[in-house]
């Protein structure tokens, strides 16, 4: 049997280049650890609090696993005849001879691509002997019964994390291709992925803060957010763009985007062949689109009233005072939809009819199911978080997209952790990315509201659960077209819940569910002919997903078509000339992406 498959490699490193990476490891190293002495002295150094229950969510599981003896003897010996079985396709494997595999990982699962984990007997061993074990471990604690709902989801969540963290794929010596490398490079992978480890915390302050991407090769305006137009309107809160058209007509009736203010708004406009600020335009909208604020301590008061009252109304009496058009379309993603919902379901109580139709891209309503985010909101973590934002101000960006992270943790994490610090490679630059790690902070009062609200009290749905600007709201009441996209394998926001809140509204909806996740499944443009969407004829929502997916037929390529079929018909026939930005009745501030979206976090630290 041959050994690992290997590069050779009798070149030795240069010398004075090695000498160069351990200066820079040591220095950093001696950095680092007297800056983390002096933080720890200056705030003192108490027991680790268990702000997030795990601690007692796992006591309380392993309570309830001992008092099943049974079950458990049960589960030890299918793990120890599963390792036996795996003995025995091993041995097969080393004479030589074919066996089928005693476990498989899941298709799409990454950390096993290099044709070394099923090639080499030695690595297809350890594999295997992983997967079983992790699928074990799951399934011994899933099992557990008597754990109340919420405790059971934190159990299951946070031991897959733990079994992610323990994958052979995160360790030199049982990585096929760190160890190749590692023998290519007589160990200076390694090297350099201790000094970018050390480099990744030093920028967070102490903290680890795995990157993604190159910030550097990304600039906004030159090679992201590049669709060209003007920012017609600025307040404390927003500012509103409005994008120069292509098209000799437009539409009556101007297109107002809601982004999320967990992200920023070009996600929508990365590349000029996936954007859907791009394209909407080519298809003859007058594209705005707000872009928020990155708050500070100096915006802790305001409120989602405030999101309302300064945000979405703000945008929607600057867009009809822009154009002079009395009726416009609106579209909200995620977070943002929530808020659009929130804000026609206070103009329907305010009679006011300026929005004609609303468009919601993975947007809940009903949390009654909020997917695996659900595991970070429970009484005791919300009221630690709301300790945190109290001193601050806010809620740190990084600590939100660090809750995200972990969602798809193989993906998100561990992937960079094995290129960064064990193959010793800086981070691939890719635009998605770039965003992604674009971090936002929540001001304090509007996030805790959001969170005991919405997620906790799931009061968004109830008629008058809700009163903003001292109106109660009532999404029963909306009775405009309602467009509302999904996506089949989004993990924040779970396409069965957003069907939930779909129902809610009280006029025509059109519900869509797209392939992928919750960033490819909206992000899906019909050059590239990805995942296809099913639409269910009917002319009415059943009451319940099941019974929509029942009836669905499936269509070839992207939702995109399909909306702006939708949409067409909410428009009409009516043209106009085409609307320029700078020649509006708004003056022109500066030019798009404008500077709200331009503020970063990290490297406003680097700079500080």
């Amino acid at each position: 049997m041959s050994a690992p498959a290997q590069e050779k490699s009798t070149e030795l490193p240069d010398p004075k280049e090695v000498a160069k990476t351990y200066a820079e490891v040591a220095q950093r190293a001696s950095k680092m650890i007297a800056e983390h002495m002096q933080r720890q002295m200056k705030k003192g150094v108490g027991a680790p609090a268990d702000e997030l229950g795990i601690a007692q969510a796992f006591m309380d599981m392993m309570a309830k696993m001992l008092a099943n003896p049974y079950q458990l003897a049960q589960s030890q010996m299918n793990l120890v005849w599963d390792y036996f079985s795996l003995w025995q396709h091993s041995m097969l494997r080393f004479v030589g001879m074919g066996a089928e595999p005693i476990a498989a990982p899941a298709k799409g699962d990454n950390r096993f691509k290099d044709a070394e984990w099923e090639q080499h007997f030695l690595f297809d061993f350890v594999k295997q002997s992983y997967l079983i074990t992790a699928r074990h471990i799951h399934d011994s604690v899933s099992r557990v019964e008597g754990l109340d709902l919420n405790t059971q989801k934190k159990v299951n969540f946070f031991t897959r994390q733990f079994i992610d963290a323990l994958s052979p794929s995160n360790f030199a010596m049982t990585n096929p291709e760190v160890f190749r490398e590692t023998v290519k490079s007589h160990g200076q992978n390694l090297v350099k992925g201790f000094n970018n480890l050390l480099r990744d915390i030093e920028e967070g302050e102490g903290q680890l803060r795995v990157k993604m991407t190159d910030p550097t090769a990304f600039e906004l305006g030159r090679n992201v957010a590049t669709t060209p137009g003007k920012v017609i309107f600025q307040n404390e809160m927003i500012q509103l763009l409005q994008f120069n058209p292509t098209t000799k007509n437009q539409f009556k009736k101007p297109l107002l985007i809601v982004p999320p203010w967990i992200n920023k708004y070009y996600i929508l406009d990365l590349r000029e062949k996936n954007s859907y600020i791009k394209w909407a335009t080519d298809q003859g909208h007058t594209v705005f689109v707000m872009s928020w604020v990155n708050p500070d301590e100096r915006l802790a008061e305001k409120s989602f009233d405030a999101y309302l009252t300064d945000g979405t109304l703000a945008a929607v009496d600057a867009v009809v005072a822009q154009t002079g058009e009395q009726e416009i379309n609106a579209v909200g993603y995620c977070l943002g939809g929530t808020l659009l919902a929130a804000t026609v379901a206070y103009m329907a109580a305010k009679k006011d009819k300026r929005i004609a139709s609303a468009t919601f891209f993975t947007t809940m309503l009903d949390f009654s199911f909020p997917g695996e985010l659900g595991v970070f909101i429970d009484e005791q973590q919300v009221s630690s978080l709301e300790r945190k934002m109290a001193e601050r101000g806010f809620l740190e960006g990084s600590e939100m997209a660090g809750t995200f992270n972990m969602l798809r943790a193989n993906d998100l994490i561990w992937s960079f952790v094995v290129n960064n610090y064990l193959m010793g490679k800086d981070p691939f630059p890719f635009d998605l990315l770039f965003w992604n790690s674009d971090s936002t902070r929540m001001p304090y009062k509007m996030h805790s509201f959001y969170l005991r609200t919405m997620y906790m009290q799931n009061l968004l749905k109830e008629p008058g659960g809700i009163v903003l600007n001292d109106t109660p709201i009532d999404l029963g009441k909306v009775k405009i077209p309602c467009y509302f996209i999904s996506a089949l394998e989004d993990h924040i926001a779970p396409w069965k819940s957003t069907y939930m809140g779909a129902t809610c509204m009280g006029g025509p909806v059109r519900f869509v569910l797209g392939g992928s996740g919750h960033i490819a499944g909206i992000i899906n443009p019909p050059v590239a002919n990805k995942y296809g969407y099913w639409v269910n004829p009917g002319k009415t929502l059943p009451d319940t997903a099941d019974e929509w997916f029942a009836g669905v037929g499936q269509n070839d390529g992207s939702w995109w078509t399909d909306w702006q079929k939708w949409v067409g018909n909410m428009n009409g026939e009516q043209m106009v000339a085409a609307r320029d930005p700078a020649k509006g009745k708004l003056k022109a501030l500066e030019d798009a992406p404008g500077s709200f979206v331009k503020f970063r976090l990290d490297m406003q630290k680097k700079k500080a």
